[in-house]
């Protein structure tokens, strides 16, 4: 693999960005899309997340490397800003046309949540609603899976809840690790003015809200794997907290707690898939 592109997977943040496309095929397996209907949804949430990275990390070289971030391919001249800009931009424009294979108001979706995932980047990230494009983003997902079935179903309204529910609790957790870093950088968000204590609470109360919606919205009383669900929202995130304080003492990022949201949003799909059709 060239160190060209190499530098740019790292650069689209492989891991959030795997863990996000792999929910939306799990939910459009679940949903009840054909294989076909699968790959689109696939490429096109792939796509985005390709976007939405490499457009962060062109944006940010100049504040990463302030802060030294040897994690950040452009910031350490692993890979250029303007391949990585020319990528991001690539990425962006396959998404809607991509989209566009399942229908056009699952095109749609799918462009709204790209553009608001691109306002976080640029110029929403230092606002007191930096949580917002997160909450649309992550909102928008299901309801482009959904979109994209025959005849464009409308997704039920306590799917989308609880998925925006989700992004705004990875927005906490995402920035946990960044928030010294970000200070030194003049970003301040809302999980800054939060500070630490106040991100880590809200972060665990949507991601329980989250797994809660899911498992009390659709029809009928709560599965037990609903319930078993809830209960591990409860303890992952301080179970995670722990991890982050282990790893800060070990001089590493406390990325515990991002990888907790990532853990929490595959059991919220596992519940979603177990429980039977949804639309």
């Amino acid at each position: 693999m060239s160190p060209t592109v190499l530098g740019l997977v790292r650069a689209s943040h492989p891991e959030p960005a795997a863990a996000v496309t792999t929910v939306a095929g799990l939910l459009a397996w679940g949903v009840g899309h054909r294989p076909a209907g699968v790959l689109a949804v696939v490429l096109t949430v792939g796509a985005s997340q390709l976007a939405v990275g490499w457009a962060n990390d062109a944006l940010d070289a100049d504040r990463d490397a302030t802060v030294g971030r040897t994690d950040k391919p452009v910031a350490v001249g692993a890979v250029s800003r303007r391949v990585t800009a020319v990528a991001a931009a690539v990425a962006a424009l396959a998404t809607p046309l991509l989209a566009l294979t399942t229908g056009p108001a699952a095109a749609l979706c799918a462009t709204l949540g790209l553009v608001s995932a691109l306002s976080y980047d640029w110029p929403l990230k230092s606002t007191p609603v930096s949580v917002l494009p997160y909450a649309v983003s992550f909102g928008s997902l299901p309801a482009f899976v959904v979109l994209a079935l025959p005849g464009a179903v409308l997704p039920p309204v306590w799917l989308v809840a609880a998925a925006a529910c989700l992004g705004a609790g990875a927005h906490f957790a995402n920035v946990l690790p960044d928030l010294a870093d970000d200070a030194r950088t003049g970003v301040r968000g809302l999980p800054h003015r939060l500070g630490p204590a106040g991100s880590r609470a809200a972060a665990a109360l949507l991601l329980l809200a989250a797994t809660a919606t899911l498992a009390l919205g659709p029809p009928g009383p709560p599965s037990g794997v609903g319930l078993a669900a809830v209960a591990t929202a409860v303890v992952v995130p301080p179970l995670s907290w722990y991890g982050g304080r282990a790893a800060a003492r070990a001089g590493g990022r406390q990325v515990a707690a991002f990888r907790a949201v990532l853990l929490v949003a595959l059991i919220d799909v596992v519940l979603l898939v177990t429980s039977g059709r949804l639309v």
